[in-house]
């Protein structure tokens, strides 16, 4: 339980970590899904960085348990703290955070500090060669005794939070944060990566942990490192996995008081809308009215890794779709958004490409700037880096000029600072609308880009008034068009 921490410090603590701490001109964090840490310091410097992006979301970075299959999964069954998996060790991990930080792109850590690893024989190895004795609650690489556990038990019901907080996620042993051991270890953990360089961490399985428990974990986190660019008292950003459709005895709102927290509900009720079975005309009032929690608290995004395993919402397999609901979350200004960038699968377990002795292979860059060798790098589709340079242009500003044909086609300006349109009907948009643009003319950002003062992709052209004539057809590559003040002509 939170002892001996005065309001003023919580409230200190709290306002200090709401935001991601990204440069200037740099907006939107991309999860680059199991790639390794030498390839993201090149992403970051080769593209990340250019293209102006805030951020990365990194795999767990910690000693995971050996699974023969190798499934994604696997890192999220941690043996030890160290610093050694398929990604790379600390030495490369360090490598990474400097050189990431040094072009403007901030590192998250996804931090497994619910649980240790699932059943496995006892002897199992990790990456870092730590072994796990699951039946006798023992993991020496921390180390952890089975007195840091909570003791074995099912989930059996999420209507009771006691059950979901102190009994077993799918099998993982359950850590007791309320113990001064593990609260130590997981913050000696989480200050090393802070040393390091990193901006925050993505809190797995927060859900799972008492929040009071947690609330004295981050406030024994340390500043941000001054060395690595960060003000002096920056604060860790933090982001927690709180799975909360509604129904439920643990709600989202437990949480908001100590970070961001993730709405699932966002990329549900946004692929709905996009797969067509509920009208974009509806979306006129995004947001909390929605049902979705506050703008200020939601950590938002189409898909991630649970998720775009399910049918629930849109992926990279549905590609049109999917850039129209990915170009809409950037557009709006809703929430801290999230990129997925995938691996390709077939079966929902798959993990990362890898050659036969299962080293992580790295992606293949082709010649217009997407990806290959088994990566899908949505983070690299031109229609949506293009919205991330829309959403660093549109900065501070807020929705205005709706408009709606009372069905699937919709427009909204961003102050006078960029322009949206989507059709989703079956017929063609073909409109005059307002931009809230001054007079010129506009590369549409999602058809091509501005490269050497032309467009090449299609271009409008904005009245005196601000208007244009608007036009996305059905036989159109994409079901979007997008302006913004920094791809005039």
């Amino acid at each position: 339980m939170l002892v001996g921490i005065t309001l003023l410090s919580l409230a200190t603590v709290v306002a200090a970590t709401t935001g991601p701490h990204y440069w200037d001109d740099h907006n939107g964090m991309v999860h680059l899904f199991e790639w390794k840490w030498s390839d993201i310091a090149d992403e970051c410097e080769r593209f990340l960085g250019p293209k102006g992006y805030g951020g990365v979301q990194v795999s767990p970075p910690n000693e995971n348990i050996i699974i023969d299959t190798r499934p994604w999964w696997e890192r999220y069954q941690p043996v030890s703290y160290k610093l050694v998996t398929r990604s790379g060790d600390e030495d490369a991990f360090r490598d990474m955070v400097t050189r990431c930080n040094n072009v403007g792109v901030r590192i998250y850590v996804d931090a497994i500090i619910n649980h240790m690893s699932s059943t496995a024989d006892d002897g199992t190895y990790g990456t870092a060669g730590s072994q796990a004795f699951y039946s006798e609650r023992s993991w020496p690489g921390v180390p952890y005794t089975s007195v840091d556990f909570n003791s074995a038990c099912e989930i059996t019901s999420y209507q009771d939070a006691a059950n979901v907080r102190n009994c077993e996620l799918v099998g993982l042993a359950d850590l007791n944060q309320a113990t001064e051991w593990v609260r130590e270890k997981i913050v000696e953990y989480m200050n090393n990566l802070i040393e390091i360089g990193v901006a925050g961490f993505r809190i797995d399985a927060a859900k799972h942990m008492w929040p009071e428990d947690l609330e004295v974990i981050y406030n024994s986190l340390d500043d941000l490192n001054t060395d690595q660019g960060f003000d002096a008292d920056s604060r860790p950003f933090i982001f927690q996995e709180v799975i909360d459709y509604g129904g439920e005895a643990i709600s989202a709102s437990e949480y908001v008081d100590l970070g961001k927290v993730t709405e699932f509900k966002y990329g549900s009720e946004l692929s709905n809308c996009f797969k067509g079975n509920n009208d974009l005309r509806w979306l006129t009032n995004w947001g909390e009215d929605w049902g979705l929690i506050s703008s200020d608290d939601a950590f938002v995004f189409i898909d991630n890794h649970d998720t775009q395993r399910s049918d629930d919402v849109l992926t990279y397999k549905s590609s049109k779709a999917y850039k129209m609901a990915v170009a809409f979350m950037l557009a709006h200004p809703f929430g801290t958004p999230r990129i997925m960038s995938s691996f390709s699968f077939d079966d929902s377990d798959d993990g990362p490409p890898a050659d036969s002795d299962g080293n992580i292979v790295s992606p293949i860059i082709n010649s217009d700037d997407t990806c290959g060798n088994g990566w899908v790098c949505e983070h690299r589709w031109r229609q949506i880096y293009n919205m991330v340079a829309f959403r660093n242009a549109v900065n501070g500003t807020s929705v205005n000029d709706w408009w709606d044909n009372s069905s699937n086609q919709i427009s909204f300006c961003r102050g006078g600072a960029g322009f949206i349109a989507f059709n989703l009907d079956s017929w063609d948009l073909q409109q005059t609308l307002q931009t809230c643009l001054s007079a010129g003319t506009y590369c549409d950002v999602i058809s091509g880009s501005l490269v050497d003062g032309s467009c090449t992709g299609k271009s409008v052209t904005v009245g005196s008034d601000g208007t244009a004539y608007i036009e996305i057809l059905t036989t159109e590559e994409d079901g979007v068009l997008a302006i913004h003040q920094n791809a005039k002509l």
